[in-house]
């Protein structure tokens, strides 16, 4: 007895220190709660297709180091050993003296050199593909900063597109609850004999519309948080709570002043801009090449045998060079005036592409003011929509509460309601979404 009771108190014991199984897994199933800037950064931060355009970026960077440093001295440090045949020795002999070796056999030769090339004057070429590629970095600079709005964008869309599935399941939800207990209280009229078979089972089949629209509902939601997963990077496909409500957004300034503000502030209009700084650069580096050309070069051997010292001996001995010289190519078979042509002819491209961006962002801007003016006009029609199916929903069920109206009455001012809300709940996030493009298509 003694010992079960032992037993009994050490199973409570471990069963009061041990943690609860349930608490850990609710803790494991805890929701991520997000706000739409938390959810920005931590898409911005995961993105791989950001990290493929910062990597070319820093590839541009790397380019224009290399074209300036083009400007400045190479210094190199070579070494070679040779093995050769044997050959016959070549001397002289001199009366009264002993002979004297002019060509000794000497079948291993090593030198070392320390090499300078210098490029003092290159026409401006050099500088030329210097600001070309500094041109083409900021081009791609800006192709960042547009990859980076767009993808806050989309992120922004898969935001409220959680948020708007959420609410749309809430407003199903309450109409579901509300179709039950109609259909509860028909049930109870049918068992007393006050209405006949079929207005119950009217509303039952609106019930089962209504489960199917609520199913309907939460896989949308369920989809559009799958979509937000994606988007964040986010591997154990964590639930997803945003946290934010739907509300109108406020109004913006006119499409001129937009319009004005999107060309100073759109990193895809830099971005063409730099490109054609970019090509007129190598325009004139291409135009570079009928200047002359001077250079400086030198250098220090240490050899064995050394070949400027005569006669040759089989010892290490140094020397030294410096020299400068100067080329101008005459005539190259009309290379250069092609090159020049071609990158006119890209100046021109690019500037037409930019000038038809300037076209398309003014209508951009239009649109998208445009949109969010129609979406809050919507917003309005529906919140008076929800007003009208309230008080029609009321008074029908004041009036079937009096028995002077049926049940389809009653499932229609309910239908009406649930329409009107959804309608409320879409034409709110349409006004979100378009609000996020037009600051997307100013350059926010």
């Amino acid at each position: 007895m003694a010992d079960a009771v032992r037993l009994a108190g050490w199973l409570v014991l471990c069963t009061l220190s041990a943690p609860p199984a349930s608490a850990a897994a609710q803790d494991a199933a805890a929701p991520l709660r997000l706000t739409l800037d938390e959810v920005v950064a931590r898409g911005v931060a995961n993105s791989q297709r950001l990290a493929e355009l910062e990597a070319r970026q820093e590839g541009a960077a790397a380019a224009e180091a290399g074209r300036r440093a083009a400007a400045h001295p190479l210094v190199a440090l070579t070494g070679r050993y040779t093995r050769t045949n044997h050959v016959d020795e070549f001397g002289i002999t001199v009366p009264g003296l002993p002979p004297r070796i002019i060509y000794p056999d000497i079948p291993d030769n090593a030198d070392a050199r320390l090499d300078l090339q210098w490029p003092i004057y290159t026409g401006g070429r050099v500088d030329a593909l210097a600001r070309a590629a500094g041109a083409e970095r900021a081009a791609t600079g800006g192709d960042v900063a547009a990859a980076r709005a767009d993808l806050r964008l989309e992120l922004t869309r898969a935001f409220w597109a959680v948020v708007t599935a959420r609410e749309t399941e809430a407003v199903v939800g309450a109409s579901l609850d509300s179709l039950a207990a109609h259909v509860a209280d028909l049930r109870s009229r049918l068992d007393q004999g006050l209405i006949p078979p079929n207005e119950l089972l009217n509303a039952e089949t609106q019930h089962s519309r209504a489960r199917m629209l609520a199913i309907e509902a939460a896989n949308t939601a369920r989809i559009a948080e799958a979509d937000l997963q994606r988007l964040l990077g986010l591997e154990d496909e964590a639930r997803i709570e945003p946290v934010a409500t739907l509300a109108v957004p406020r109004g913006e300034a006119d499409p001129p002043a937009l319009a004005a503000k999107a060309r100073a502030a759109r990193p895809e209009r830099a971005a063409l801009r730099s490109r054609v700084e970019a090509f007129r650069a190598r325009g004139d580096a291409a135009a570079a090449g009928a200047r002359p050309q001077i250079a400086i070069a030198g250098g220090y051997d240490y050899a064995r045998p050394n070949p400027r010292i005569f006669p040759r001996l089989g010892e290490w001995r140094d020397s030294w060079d410096l020299s400068i010289s100067a080329s101008w190519l005459l005539f190259d078979g009309g290379r250069r005036r092609a090159e020049l042509a071609e990158t006119l002819a890209a100046v021109r491209g690019a500037e037409a592409r930019a000038a038809d961006f300037d076209r398309q962002l003014t209508f951009e801007v239009r649109q998208r003011w445009l949109e969010l003016d129609s979406s809050r006009a919507a917003v309005a029609a529906a919140e008076d929509a929800i007003a009208s199916a309230a008080e029609s929903r009321r008074v029908v069920g004041e009036r079937f509460t009096a028995g002077v109206a049926i049940t389809a009455d009653v499932l229609d001012a309910e239908q009406a309601l649930l329409q009107a809300r959804l309608d409320r709940t879409r034409a709110i996030a349409n006004a979100i979404l378009a609000a996020a493009r037009l600051d997307r298509a100013v350059g926010g």
